[in-house]
């Protein structure tokens, strides 16, 4: 009589979106999963997130039902000019793979968390709930062993170990046998969402080609700034995010909490249409996020650890790949260390499949990240969303299930 497959036992250290899709695509393939967040109430506030098609490819293999995300599909951009006002569309269509014709979509992040969450831990659905116990922080982690230790003392042993817990990752330090602090790029932004209902014709620029999201660039200028805008929840909301290069990161007093005032201040000499939008009720924190990298690691594997998302690769949001890129890349991981890793896998065999996991991922992962920062950087920060106009066929470039790609099928002005 043969045996049945057994299945590995898999700690992911962090709930985020690329450890939930972890959990979900290691669910399905048969393993038992559990997740440990050391936050006691997981919560994602006041901000918008871009799911690419390379993503969502990945998501619907997993199950993802795209309604729960209340989002919104587009297909494409338009780039104003902050002073003159005006703008060009950049449009590409719809670019599925042959039958799989489906648009990119902008939603709000715990929307997206939230369907992760339903996916990874409801009792319905393919192979056993992943188990999500908050509050479990974990302080330290033995790679060789596949053993985790967690702040209350408790040690839980398992066959593998995935650190998708973020940009400040404790197993990254483990894997490197160091700690490595991410890297401030001098780059910032304001975050906050805006009440769509109180849109009206004064503000055209941003009801016009609803399909398509809004940037507004400021041009001939030695530093960055630019204003990005786009709908989620079923178009209820707006999200708004500033970008601007910030000189002030390195002082003690600098806060991550602004005022309306703060960032009219930063973009007061747009053109007078564009400001118009904040003057729509603000119905989130206005927050300041420092953007931040992580260089590229010598290795992502340990024993029979290995990282996946934030962790391995964060960097800023420059390349359409989601807020902050990190989203779309982290799902990737997820979505091919679920292949590497059947069924019937054993712990024996684990070492190679990670180390086959960071020979496929860490290449594209690296490219993505080196090439948002260099565009970030590049003349000053002046005029980086031209290429990244540019960019959203040139990201999917090396998508392992994309072998047609989309192009711009339209630039005009508008």
């Amino acid at each position: 009589e043969v045996a049945s497959p057994h299945p590995l036992q898999v700690s992911i250290i962090g709930a985020g979106l690329g450890g939930l899709t972890a959990a979900i695509a290691l669910r399905k393939s048969g393993h038992n999963v559990q997740v440990f967040e050391a936050s006691e109430k997981k919560t994602e506030i006041g901000a918008g997130i871009t799911v690419q098609v390379n993503a969502l490819r990945v998501l619907h293999q997993l199950g993802i039902q795209t309604a729960n995300l209340q989002g919104v599909e587009y297909d494409g951009l338009v780039r104003f000019d902050a002073q003159t006002g005006l703008g060009t569309l950049y449009s590409w269509g719809a670019g599925g793979a042959e039958g799989n014709d489906f648009r990119a979509i902008t939603c709000h992040r715990s929307d997206f968390r939230n369907e992760l969450e339903r996916l990874a831990t409801a009792e319905e659905g393919q192979g056993m709930p992943a188990q999500l116990p908050l509050g479990s922080k974990v302080v330290a982690c033995d790679p060789e062993s596949g053993s985790i230790t967690l702040a209350n003392g408790e040690t839980i042993e398992a066959d593998l170990v995935v650190g998708a817990d973020g940009i400040h990752s404790t197993i990254r330090s483990t894997i490197l046998g160091k700690a490595l602090q991410p890297l401030p790029c001098g780059i910032s932004c304001f975050r906050l969402l805006l009440d769509a209902s109180s849109v009206n014709d004064e503000i055209r620029w941003y009801t016009d080609h609803p399909h398509v999201n809004k940037t507004v660039v400021w041009t001939g200028f030695k530093s960055l700034r630019t204003m990005v805008t786009y709908p989620v929840r079923n178009r209820r909301l707006i999200n708004f995010v500033g970008y601007f290069t910030d000189e002030d990161q390195g002082k003690p007093d600098w806060s991550p909490n602004a005022t309306r005032q703060d960032v009219l201040d930063k973009f007061h000499d747009a053109h007078p249409k564009f400001l118009l939008l904040l003057d729509l009720p603000i119905v989130s924190p206005i927050l300041k996020w420092k953007l931040r990298t992580v260089p590229a690691l010598p290795t992502w594997v340990r024993g029979r650890a290995v990282l996946l998302g934030d962790s391995a690769h964060a960097t800023v949001p420059f390349m359409g790949q989601g807020m902050y890129k990190r989203a779309s890349m982290a799902i990737e991981d997820a979505g091919v260390l679920g292949v590497l890793l059947p069924l019937g896998t054993t712990q024996d065999e684990i070492p190679a499949r990670i180390a086959a996991h960071e020979t496929l991922r860490k290449e594209r992962a690296e490219f993505v990240s080196k090439q948002s920062l260099d565009w970030a950087l590049a003349n000053n920060g002046d005029d980086i969303f031209q290429p990244h106009c540019e960019s959203f066929g040139v990201s999917l470039l090396l998508t392992f299930s994309c072998p047609r790609q989309r192009r711009i099928r339209e630039r005009r002005p508008v």
